[in-house]
C-alpha cells in the first residue's frame, strides 16, 4: 500500500506544505513508536500527550512527512510538514483514502448500545461464518480477521487503527464485518470512511456521561450511525431497532433506511412467543419474519432474549437463511466474561460479568436471582476517570437486589480506589436487616472473602471485569483475572 504524497495533499483543505512534495507514502500512523520508513505521521494534540513533541523520533524513525498543527522551530531533517488548521479532522480524510477505503467495499454491520454488543456482535459473526462468508469482527474484546485474533483495547479503535484493520479484513478475503459502534467513535468520528449497510440499536442506559454530559448526547452520539445509513451508494440498507428502548422512537425518526424492530410486543418484526431461562441454558421460541424459531441455547437471561433477537434482525436484514441462524444458535457457547460460569470444584454458583453500567448490573442480577436457592452475593466496583454518576446508582442496585454485597476495587486508574468506594457507599447504608455488606478495596482479596464465606446453593456474581484479564491502577497495570483467581483459590482448597 502505498500514495504519493502530493495525492494526499491534494485531499486537504488549506494546508500550508514546508518541504518537497516528490515522496512516496507507505504508511500512515498517530503513533511515534510505530512508525517505519515512508511513514506519515500524524501529529495529535490528545489529553495525555501532544504528537508534535515526538516529530523528531517519527524523523529518526523514517517519517517522511508528518500532518501538524503547529510548525517547530526546528524542523526535522529530511521532513515534509503539511500544517492544517484541525490535524484530527485531516487524519478523518486521510486515512480512509490511504487505505482504499475498505469499509466501502465490504458489507458492514454496525452494532451499537451500551450493552449487548459483544454477545450480539460474535453470535452476528458465527452465523456468518457458518454460511460460507470470510468475516471480520471490531470488538471490546477482540478483532477477528477470519480466524486470526487480535486482542482489542478499544470497543472502536481509532480512524487509522480501525482503517488498517479494515484494510487487512479486505485483503484477507472478508466479505462481511461486524462492528461494535461505541458512542465515542461515532462522537469523535473514528469510523470516517465507513458505509455502513445494516445498523443495529441495543439499548442506552446511563454510561459514559463524563464524556458526554448528558444522556440527551449520549443518545445523539448514538443516532449518528443510523443518520448516516443512508449516505453512500451501496444498496440494501437496513435499521434494526430494540423497540422497548424509549430512544429507538426518537432515532427512527432520524433515518431514512427501512427497518426492522424486535422486542417483547407482538406488534415487532421479532418477539419471544415464550421463553424459559434456565441456569445454564434457555428455550426460546421466537417469531420472525422468516418464520418461528425453537431455540434451546446455552446462554441464558432475559437479557440474552434481547441480545438473540437483536443478532436476528441483523441477519435477517442481510436475508442469511433462517435455518442456518437456528443451527448456530442451538450451538452458540456464549462469550468469555458474559454471565460466565466458572467451575473450579466449589460447592456453589461463581458467575464472572462483565456488567459495568447500572442497567448491566441490574440485568444480570435479576438472572442470577432466578438460579440462586440459597443467597446471592455480588462483588463489584466501579472503574476510575469514568462517569462518577452512575456509582451511588450501581450501590443501591447491589443493595436491593443482592443478600451480600462485597464492594471493591475495579480499574481505579488515577484515583484513590477507597474514595471510589466510598461514592458507592453513599447508597450502601442502612444496610437492611438480613443483608450484608463488606468493603475489601483489593479486589482478589474481595473475591476470596466471598469464596470463603459463601455456602452451598448461594450464587456469587463478581461484576465489572469480565473477560479482562488486567487492572489498571495509578502507575502501572497488572494482570488479573477474575475467572483465575476463584480458579486458584479453590485449587488451594484441592486435598
Amino acid at each position: 500500500m502505498q500514495k504519493q504524497l502530493q495525492q494526499i495533499i491534494d485531499l486537504l483543505t488549506e494546508v500550508n506544505v514546508i518541504g518537497t512534495t516528490d515522496k512516496i507514502i507507505t504508511d500512515v500512523t498517530a503513533d511515534s513508536r510505530v512508525v517505519q520508513p515512508g511513514s506519515l505521521f500524524i501529529a495529535l494534540k490528545g489529553v495525555h500527550a501532544d504528537g508534535h513533541k515526538f516529530l523528531g523520533k517519527a524523523a529518526e524513525a523514517g517519517a517522511t512527512a508528518a500532518l501538524v498543527e503547529d510548525v517547530p522551530a526546528e524542523i526535522p531533517e529530511g521532513l515534509t510538514l503539511l500544517q492544517v488548521k484541525d490535524v484530527r479532522g485531516a487524519m478523518e480524510t486521510v486515512a480512509p483514502y490511504f487505505f482504499d477505503y475498505p469499509g466501502k467495499t465490504m458489507r458492514m454491520i454496525g452494532v451499537t448500545g451500551t450493552n449487548g454488543k459483544t454477545t450480539s456482535t460474535n453470535i452476528i459473526r458465527q452465523v456468518l461464518t457458518s454460511a460460507g462468508f470470510k468475516c471480520g469482527m471490531i470488538g471490546t474484546i477482540n478483532v477477528m480477521i477470519g480466524e486470526e485474533s487480535i486482542v482489542s483495547h478499544n470497543t472502536t479503535p481509532d480512524v487509522v487503527d480501525l482503517q488498517k484493520f479494515l484494510y487487512r479484513m479486505k485483503e484477507g478475503g472478508c466479505q462481511y464485518v461486524v462492528m461494535e459502534v461505541s458512542s465515542h467513535a461515532l462522537a469523535l468520528k473514528r469510523v470516517a470512511g465507513i458505509e455502513f449497510d445494516t445498523a443495529v440499536l441495543t439499548n442506552i442506559t446511563e454510561d459514559h456521561l463524563d464524556f458526554h454530559k448528558t444522556m440527551e448526547a449520549y443518545r445523539d452520539a448514538k443516532s449518528l450511525l443510523f443518520e448516516h445509513l443512508t449516505d453512500g451508494n451501496k444498496p440494501n440498507k437496513t435499521a434494526v431497532f430494540n423497540a422497548d428502548e424509549p430512544a429507538s422512537e426518537i432515532i427512527k425518526a432520524r433515518t431514512s433506511a427501512p427497518y426492522l424492530t424486535y422486542g417483547m410486543g407482538k406488534e415487532n418484526h421479532i418477539y419471544p412467543l415464550a421463553y424459559e431461562v434456565g441456569a445454564k441454558g434457555m428455550h426460546l421460541c421466537l417469531h420472525t419474519p422468516a418464520g418461528d424459531m425453537d431455540l434451546c441455547l446455552n446462554i441464558t437471561g432475559k437479557f440474552n432474549v434481547y441480545n438473540v433477537m437483536c443478532a436476528v434482525g441483523a441477519l435477517l436484514a442481510e436475508k442469511i437463511d433462517k435455518g442456518e441462524i437456528e443451527k448456530v444458535l442451538n450451538g452458540f457457547a456464549g462469550v468469555p466474561g458474559r454471565f460466565q460460569l466458572v467451575e473450579a470444584g466449589q460447592p456453589y454458583t461463581v458467575i464472572v460479568d462483565y456488567a459495568h453500567t447500572p442497567d448491566g448490573l441490574e440485568n444480570v442480577l435479576h438472572t442470577a436471582r432466578l438460579i440462586t436457592k440459597g443467597r446471592l452475593w455480588v462483588v463489584f466496583g466501579c472503574g476510575g476517570d469514568r462517569d462518577n454518576k452512575k456509582r451511588p446508582i450501581m450501590g443501591k442496585i447491589a443493595l436491593d437486589l443482592a443478600d451480600d454485597v462485597v464492594v471493591t476495587s475495579d480499574n481505579p486508574r488515577s484515583e484513590d480506589p477507597e474514595k471510589i468506594i466510598d461514592q458507592i457507599e453513599v447508597a450502601l447504608q442502612p444496610v437492611p436487616e438480613g443483608k450484608t455488606v463488606t468493603r475489601l478495596a483489593d479486589r482478589k482479596e474481595a473475591i476470596g472473602y466471598a469464596l470463603a464465606h459463601a455456602k452451598e446453593q448461594d450464587v456469587i456474581l463478581i461484576a465489572g471485569k469480565g473477560h479482562e484479564n488486567y487492572q489498571i491502577l495509578k502507575d502501572k497495570t497488572i494482570h488479573f483475572d477474575d475467572k483465575e483467581v476463584v480458579e486458584e483459590y479453590w485449587k488451594g482448597k484441592q486435598p
